[in-house]
């Protein structure tokens, strides 16, 4: 079994071979988007350009899944053919879409590309949240400062928040800078992360280490008060 609350650095369809089945509440996570991007400063994303990379990984995530949980995928619109598929592939269904709104535009072709989007997979038939947040939101830029396609921690935490309670086990197989892990922890879950590239995972195990130091110094601070 691997540890929690770490960045594990490795491929997630080995990694996956040791979670154990049924046994994460929920997996947000932002795949390769299959565009073979590249960002201003020149710097690539693993496996952007090998579909076999990416997504062979959803039919063992359907596994360690939870019986009745939810997945939250970002996707781009032009491999969503391809994604959909896998997804379909590995017994998820799609039960709803986020758009978070760009105030810039991160690339112009056909249109002008101010969004991001996300989906919301399903594992079974799990509850409906009970606070359900708008599938519409204001995106918060990450600088991407550790990552070529960082998303910031504020995106992700109303998220986590909606499809997990304290204390649950939230994955993410493409953990990229380790922000849907900082995210876990800051709003109290477990997590586990997993990350190809060597100089990414390094970088989150740091944004990971910190984060857990925030919060001890919290709870220290809480029990003084």
């Amino acid at each position: 079994m691997l540890e929690l609350n770490k960045i594990h650095c490795g491929d997630a369809k080995d990694l996956l071979g040791s979670v154990a089945d049924q046994s994460i509440d929920l997996v947000v996570t932002d795949p390769p988007y299959l565009v073979n991007y590249r960002d201003r400063d020149g710097r690539r994303v693993a496996n952007d350009d090998n579909p076999n990379g990416v997504l062979p990984v959803f039919n063992p995530l359907a596994r360690v899944m939870k019986r009745d949980s939810y997945l939250i995928s970002f996707c781009g619109w032009s491999a969503l053919p391809a994604f959909g598929a896998a997804w379909q592939s590995a017994g998820l269904r799609i039960v709803g879409h986020f758009v978070w709104h760009k105030p810039y535009a991160s690339r112009t072709n056909y249109a002008r590309y101010c969004h991001e989007s996300a989906y919301i997979l399903a594992k079974g038939n799990p509850k409906r949240p009970s606070r359900p947040i708008n599938d519409v939101q204001e995106w918060v830029y990450s600088g991407n400062k550790f990552h070529p396609t960082e998303k910031a921690v504020e995106i992700l935490t109303p998220l986590i928040r909606c499809f997990s309670k304290p204390g649950d086990t939230v994955l993410d197989p493409f953990a990229g800078s380790g922000s849907t892990c900082v995210a876990s922890l800051l709003s109290g879950r477990q997590t586990q992360g997993f990350e190809l590239d060597a100089r990414h995972s390094a970088k989150a195990s740091n944004r990971i280490t910190g984060a857990l130091r925030y919060i001890e110094r919290r709870e220290q601070s809480r029990m003084v008060a």
